[in-house]
């Protein structure tokens, strides 16, 4: 059984920088602080958070933004709400879960430089596959990028990108710069879901010389459609990763 510790005031200096007229919805700026204080074990396994109230007050925020924000993260299973204590931290360090954010705001929050090479960046047409995983009509304009992530100067990943005709504008100074969905996001994009397949294959002659692998050598695999709040698709991805430097893991939340 989780021990019960004292509530937790939270440091005021971790919310100084909060965006309140930005593109960035609040509750998703404050879930990610608190994501980042249960990373670093500002707060640790078995902390109570302050009440919603308290917060909420001290912040200058309304209490449905605050209650939110908590949400995200007990959906996540990172934190519990339990009745007669409050809510409290379910997990200290996490690895990379199997959600809706980028390798690239995965690596930063997880301490590590994560860099990006701009393979391509070409614009073309919507196939058939394209054309039904974005919900576009066969032969709209698209935007393919693809890239090389590494961390750290160790190649960790080949990502393989289109999107839709709204941001058929990206260019590939942004990209080297900036993960993908954090240029989504300073569009006002608010990324609500995905469809996500994982799975494993052997790399192909390419994929081996870029992530630094033998030829043939297994890699894991993801493909992802995310979707914003409005249910229109923003991005369809196809993605490899080296097995020895990269995982999934997934928490089950019983709801």
């Amino acid at each position: 059984m989780m021990a019960q510790l004292p509530e937790q005031r939270l440091p005021v200096e971790l919310f100084l920088d909060l965006d309140r007229s930005g593109p960035v919805p609040l509750y998703y700026q404050i879930s990610s602080r608190l994501e980042q204080a249960i990373r670093d074990e500002t707060l640790p396994a078995g902390s109570r958070l302050e009440n919603e109230v308290a917060l909420a007050a001290r912040l200058g925020l309304s209490r449905p933004t605050i209650r939110r924000a908590i949400q995200e993260l007990v959906d996540q299973g990172l934190l519990v709400r339990r009745r007669g204590i409050g809510t409290q931290v379910v997990h200290g360090k996490v690895t990379r879960n199997v959600e809706l954010t980028s390798l690239y705001e995965d690596l930063e929050r997880s301490g590590q430089t994560p860099e990006t090479t701009v393979l391509a960046v070409e614009h073309g047409t919507a196939d058939d596959r394209v054309a039904e995983a974005l919900g576009v009509e066969l032969g709209s304009p698209v935007l393919h990028i693809r890239r090389l992530r590494s961390a750290d100067g160790v190649p960790l990943a080949i990502l393989d990108n289109v999107l839709p005709e709204p941001f058929i504008d990206l260019d590939e100074e942004s990209l080297e710069k900036h993960g993908l969905y954090q240029l989504l996001r300073a569009r006002g994009v608010t990324m609500r879901v995905a469809k996500q397949r994982i799975g494993a294959r052997a790399a192909t002659a390419g994929e081996a010389e870029l992530l630094d692998l033998s030829r043939g050598a297994p890699v894991l695999t993801m493909s992802r459609t995310a979707f914003d709040n409005s249910g229109v698709a923003v991005e369809f991805g196809q993605h490899c990763y080296r097995p020895d430097r990269y995982s999934f893991e997934v928490t089950l939340v019983d709801r």
